[in-house]
């Protein structure tokens, strides 16, 4: 792994930060397209507008979450690691998420409460640091699950077949991805506990594998506007037809059109070749670095800062109801990640705090 954070091995190279400000930048593109809001008329032609500019740009951004989780794969699974002790890979994990999480809990406890003007009882409280504190929390969760099986599928990365894993990688799609969408209609009911391998632990295992892969580029920037494509235009039917609760399953990060989008733009982003991306000019080189090794902070702090952008808290409202929702997005995504970096390369002079976000 170079200063960077990009990964070098022989045959490979990993462009980790590339992949990270994508991701991170998708992530705050999604929550800022899907802003929610009352609707008093939803055949209005503003809200007929409001909804196709969602509808195409959060299905842009939905691999956001999927990319991060490919890149922890690829990065956690790979053969080296082997060896490393329980021990040694637990307690790195839980340097680096544990006092962030404890930190950002408060924080949005703090922000429930004297914000959006929630009352706090003990029982939500408990519920809540059982099943995440705030919206986003979700991914931490995710995140600490994968990590408890990481030891496991080091041993299945380092020993097995990659045909045994391919394999893995079908039965995961079947269960995951095609069999939700099977079970849409009322004459076709398969109980899912016949495939157990769902969820994030896909995108896990196939970031190592997809490292052995090169394919063109055109052809997976193709591929990703072809799965983007299928998500905007299957939630747009399905909504349409049995109605938008339904519509939600093209957005899942395990529908076959995100998943083909997700896996395209990894691999596009993944071989981005070093040569070329380190031709751009210094200061730039240095931003991507920064957003890259601050993801994390940014992932948790950034919803904070897009609702204050949205309510007004700055001075000036940024919000879907209120310009132009083509340009809303793209300015308040920007705005967002700024704050959030510039708030957060400053609170990291401090030594004590740097620990503590992340």
């Amino acid at each position: 792994m170079d200063k960077n954070g990009n990964t070098k091995s022989g045959d490979f190279f990993l462009n980790a930060d590339l992949i990270r400000v994508v991701a991170i930048t998708f992530v705050i593109f999604l929550h800022a397209a899907t802003e929610p809001h009352e609707v008093s008329d939803i055949m209005a032609s503003e809200e007929v507008t409001r909804w196709w500019v969602s509808n195409i740009y959060s299905s842009l951004a939905r691999p956001a979450v999927p990319m991060f989780i490919m890149l922890s794969g690829a990065l956690l699974l790979q053969p080296s690691k082997l060896n490393e002790p329980l021990r040694v890979f637990f307690k790195k994990r839980l340097a680096r998420i544990g006092p962030p999480f404890l930190f950002w809990s408060l924080a949005y406890f703090a922000w429930r409460a004297f914000v959006n003007n929630e009352v706090l009882t003990f029982n939500s409280v408990l519920h809540s640091i059982l099943t995440g504190p705030y919206l986003h929390f979700w991914f931490l969760y995710l995140i600490t699950g994968l990590y408890l099986v990481t030891p496991l599928l080091r041993i299945i990365v380092a020993y097995a077949d990659w045909k045994i894993i391919r394999y893995f990688l079908g039965l995961w799609v079947i269960g995951t991805a095609i069999l939700p969408v099977l079970n849409m209609t009322e004459k076709f009911n398969l109980l899912g506990l016949v495939f157990i391998m769902t969820g994030g632990i896909g995108y896990f295992l196939v970031g190592p594998y997809l490292l052995r892969i090169r394919p063109r580029r055109w052809f997976l920037f193709l591929l990703f506007l072809a799965g983007t494509t299928w998500t905007i235009i299957g939630a747009y039917i399905v909504t349409g037809t049995i109605g938008e609760r339904f519509g939600q399953i093209f957005y899942e990060p395990t529908s076959v059109s995100v998943i083909v989008a997700s896996i395209a733009l990894f691999m596009f982003l993944a071989n981005f070749p070093a040569d070329k991306s380190q031709k751009c000019c210094a200061p730039l080189n240095r931003l991507l670095t920064q957003i890259s090794q601050n993801t994390l902070p940014i992932y948790l702090f950034h919803v904070m800062v897009l609702e204050s952008l949205q309510k007004g808290f700055f001075g000036f409202r940024i919000s879907i109801t209120t310009m132009n929702p083509i340009l809303e997005a793209p300015l308040l995504t920007l705005l967002t990640l700024f704050i959030c970096l510039s708030v957060i390369y400053a609170a990291k002079k401090i030594p004590a705090v740097k620990k503590l976000i992340g």
